[in-house]
């Protein structure tokens, strides 16, 4: 941007310069003001003061009226309902054990794992059975006759990786989908 570039705004006279690197043609004073408008208007990203009592997540988005955590909405400060069961959210779980996969079902992930013998949890796709069930047929080819355990065929290993993709611990997908059922009851 040229150097003698003036601010738009004209109804107070301003016409002050524009600095080089600004994404509008407003002087500083202008492009504080419009920042100070979004920030009331759609809030702020910043570190919440705590982790959320819901996901632990630590990015927040800071309104006027309050914080609500950046990952699963919950308002900060809000305790959640310990009388009330925990929501059901459904998984479709892909563990590893050495050279074989489950593709099983469970609402209890943590304690459905303790009954399975396996050496990596590879992914979570939320779903009931009936996904389950079409991720059976879909890798039916690979399947160990009669049970829910797959070879790990490269069909398998890529389909893992699309559903993986982008989440470094399935288990802080888990989370954030219970700590979104449990936002969503209020």
């Amino acid at each position: 941007m040229p150097d003698d570039v003036r601010c738009l705004v004209d109804d107070d006279g301003c016409r002050g310069q524009v600095p080089r690197d600004a994404p509008v043609m407003l002087c500083e004073r202008h492009l504080a003001a419009a920042g100070d408008w979004c920030e009331a208007e759609y809030g702020a990203s910043d570190v919440l003061p705590s982790p959320c009592v819901l996901c632990g997540s630590r990015l927040g988005v800071r309104h006027r009226s309050g914080w609500l955590c950046a990952v699963c909405e919950w308002r900060h400060g809000d305790i959640p309902d310990d009388e009330l069961p925990p929501p059901r959210v459904d998984v479709v779980y892909y563990l590893r054990y050495a050279d074989r996969v489950k593709i099983g079902t469970t609402a209890n992930p943590r304690q459905r794992f303790g009954a399975i013998w396996h050496d990596e949890v590879m992914a979570f796709e939320r779903g009931d059975r009936a996904l389950e069930q079409r991720r059976h047929v879909q890798f039916a080819a690979d399947r160990y006759e009669r049970t829910e355990w797959f070879r790990l065929s490269d069909a398998l290993r890529a389909h893992i990786a699309t559903v993986a993709a982008g989440i470094d611990d399935p288990w802080s997908r888990h989370a954030r989908w219970m700590s979104e059922a449990i936002a969503l009851r209020g």
